[in-house]
């Protein structure tokens, strides 16, 4: 049963009326409230049944900030936007609402506006503001900052990263410990910022897509369709229902390869070989038919606004139906050896375990959400496309744990085989694409997309030409990054490695 709506909506707050993922709002109709009564909107609504999708700063009049906050809530399927004036402070939110510590941080970071009262107020990318320029000589050296510390006898402080043993992407882990306990874990990233979300102010432009499509590889089907449907909602484009198959395909395809891989990599993390080297290879296999569908592994090429850059004939349906059955018995087999290995549960169970309390209060998303029992799923409390129509069962587990995570991507691996086997035998006709025409000018749209991690957010705003004049992009692991270091605490040290592939969050989707 999904939990009551808010009983304090922001709209008892704002005259702003709530709305939908994909549609345009004209920015005139965003109401400017005082920061006392957009601290009471946001805290009225996240205390509730809703969660903070967005927080962020952009250029307001006369020097000051202003701060835009996407309150979604997911029993009535709606949104609601609001905004604030701030100069140099304002009264944090993140004592009462947990969900906004990291954009706090970033809001600090970015706009040189201090939320007073944070808790551990501190850069998340490091690099120099965007207020006053945003010169190299300015900006931060990555990770070099203050760090909590503990003292006492016995208590030590274990550093790993940002170089790491592993082929991973940079980030820098910092333990503290007593004995092989872990008492706190801090992550400090930003080794990967490339500032995306500043190069695509001023677009779209013939680059803008592909900016979006690298901004995380791991996620480009998510992305794009993120930034496609923005564009849309923008441009008055309708898409035609061959295109939002093949786009939901492409998306459940993406689910499909890295959930199969990170099965894999944990049965490896506790040293189970048969079934960490079977996903190996089962994962190219569903990266393959992405491969099959657009020439590229990744599905870049393959989301365009207006709809789809590939078509798909009746042959390549009929073998891609046939290669996808396959590699679902496959993967079925494989994980069957994993599940019935009680080593491997033994190490699963009990490990890096999440309360449901703590992931609602932080506001996690994904599968690691869902593993805690909380039902978050944005292609059942926010469709577009295809998840309009047909819909895909949501699935969680209550324990919160590694084993809840795994077994959680199992069953939406199963969910999604199903999906596509029901896609593949009935892809309408028609065209593929049918593109977007000038974008409104002073409209704001969020588009919200149910990406293999969870929860992705896309904010355009456009200026009175119909440019960006802020694009603000929430990666599901911005949301989740905490709840690894919550999960860290009263753990062996040693259990990092598994706790951490649990999540398998991205430090490129975090640091744009």
């Amino acid at each position: 049963m999904k939990p009551r709506a808010c009983l304090v909506s922001v709209e008892m707050v704002t005259p702003l009326s709530s709305f939908h993922t994909g549609e345009a709002i004209p920015l005139r109709e965003i109401p400017n409230l005082s920061i006392a009564e957009f601290r009471t909107a946001i805290l009225s609504a996240v205390s509730s049944t809703c969660s903070l999708a967005a927080l962020f700063g952009m250029p307001g009049e006369n020097g000051h900030v202003r701060l835009i906050a996407v309150v979604a809530d997911s029993v009535t399927n709606s949104l609601s936007i609001l905004s604030t004036k701030v100069d140099q402070s304002y009264p944090c939110l993140t004592l009462e609402c947990p969900q906004a510590h990291w954009f706090e941080r970033e809001i600090a970071e970015q706009w040189q506006v201090r939320p007073e009262g944070h808790p551990w107020l501190k850069p998340i990318r490091f690099h120099a503001p965007y207020r006053s320029g945003n010169s190299l000589s300015s900006a931060p050296v990555p990770g070099v900052t203050d760090f909590f510390a503990m003292a006492g006898p016995e208590v030590h402080e274990v550093a790993v990263g940002p170089v790491h043993a592993g082929i991973i992407e940079p980030g820098h882990f910092r333990f503290q410990c007593h004995g092989e306990d872990v008492f706190h874990l801090e992550i400090s990233l930003g080794y990967q910022h490339r500032g995306v979300e500043r190069a695509l102010v001023g677009g779209p432009g013939k680059r803008t897509i592909h900016l979006v499509e690298t901004l995380c590889g791991d996620t480009s089907i998510g992305h794009s369709t993120a930034y496609c449907e923005a564009i849309e909602a923008l441009g008055g484009a309708a898409i035609p229902a061959r295109a939002q198959v093949l786009r939901g395909v492409a998306l459940e395809l993406e689910r499909l390869a890295n959930h199969t891989g990170d099965l894999g990599a944990l049965a490896g993390d506790v040293g189970y070989l048969p079934t960490a080297a079977y996903c190996g290879r089962i994962r190219g296999d569903f990266l393959n038919l992405t491969a099959a569908l657009c020439g590229s592994r990744f599905g870049r090429g393959l989301i365009r606004p207006g709809g789809v850059g590939f078509d798909v004939g009746k042959p390549l349906v009929a073998e891609l139906q046939q290669r996808l059955e396959a590699a679902l018995k496959d993967v079925e087999d494989a994980l069957a050896l994993l599940w019935s290995a009680a080593s491997v549960q033994a190490r699963f169970e009990h490990t890096g375990t999440i309360t449901r309390e703590t992931c609602e209060a932080l506001g996690l998303v994904g599968p690691a959400a869902r593993a805690c029992g909380v039902e978050r799923d944005i292609r059942q409390d926010f469709p577009s496309g295809i998840f309009r129509f047909a819909q895909i069962p949501i699935s969680k587990w209550p324990s919160g744990d590694v084993f809840a995570r795994a077994w959680l991507r199992w069953l939406e691996i199963q969910h999604s085989g199903a999906f596509l086997g029901e896609q593949f035998a009935s892809v309408p006709d028609g065209p593929i694409l049918s593109p977007a025409g000038p974008l409104l000018g002073d409209h704001l749209v969020v588009s919200l997309v149910e990406g293999w991690r969870g929860e992705i957010c896309h904010v355009a705003i456009t200026d009175a030409d119909g440019r960006f004049a802020r694009y603000k992009i929430v990666d599901p692991s911005f949301h989740n990054w905490m709840g690894l270091a919550i999960a860290m605490r009263n753990q062996q040290i040693s259990d990092f490695p598994l706790c951490n592939k649990s999540f398998n969050l991205s430090y490129c989707g975090h640091d744009l």
